[in-house]
């Protein structure tokens, strides 16, 4: 086995896109083992390598890591993206956990049915530009520092860009009356890990696309 954390997860984002994040930001080289059919899925099952019988899951460190905000909390420590005390460590969490919730809004949007899909995109534009950006937007606003807890690189930061990014795929206006949440997405794009994670050809996975939605419910169905 080598020294590279290995991912194990579906050729796709879902909950592991923000654990690439995390391991791109922190400079960190990683391999990936896709599972393509539910055979694969069950073969992981069965050999004991998922605590909760579930993915993603982590080898790194001589563990076989499950959960992804463990997996996370674990890489930011790991890497130094995680604060400097108690309370930094805090903030970074909170920040962390209202981003991983509109996160999975902008995740489940491709499996919604047809017949739900406007309501289910009002909403995440309803709760992104009503109830989160502003609070990031105003954190920046009051500390004007670069980044979102004491004035220096998290797992907040990277997490939030994700997010942003995502955001403008679904909506590419949707960060108009946020100038400062402007700023800090090209600011953070333009940190040389994360710069390099967003060209083309890394291991950053693409939008889901609605014909893929099929293949991917076989796997865990």
């Amino acid at each position: 086995m080598s020294g590279k954390p290995k991912l194990y997860y579906f050729n796709a984002r879902g909950r592991m896109e923000s654990i690439r994040w995390l391991l791109a930001a922190a400079g960190v080289e990683f391999e990936e083992c896709f599972l393509e059919t539910k055979d694969d899925l069950t073969k992981l099952r069965k050999d004991g390598s998922l605590l909760f019988q579930q993915v993603p899951m982590m080898e790194i460190d001589g563990m076989k890591m499950v959960q992804s905000r463990a997996i996370g909390n674990y890489i930011a420590m790991k890497y130094n993206l995680y604060g400097k005390d108690l309370k930094e460590r805090a903030l970074i969490d909170m920040y962390v956990e209202a981003v991983i919730d509109l996160n999975e809004l902008l995740m489940t949007h491709p499996f919604q049915p047809a017949d739900k899909k406007e309501q289910h995109f009002a909403t995440i534009v309803d709760k992104a530009t009503n109830r989160y950006f502003p609070v990031y937007e105003k954190v920046l606003k009051d500390h004007g520092q670069d980044f979102l807890v004491g004035n220096q690189f998290s797992r907040a930061d990277v997490q939030l860009l994700e997010t942003l990014l995502m955001a403008e795929e679904c909506k590419p206006d949707i960060l108009a009356k946020f100038p400062l949440l402007k700023s800090f997405k090209a600011r953070i794009s333009n940190i040389p890990t994360i710069k390099k994670f967003l060209q083309p050809g890394s291991q950053r996975k693409p939008p889901l696309q609605e014909k893929d939605v099929p293949k991917l419910m076989k796997i865990f169905h």
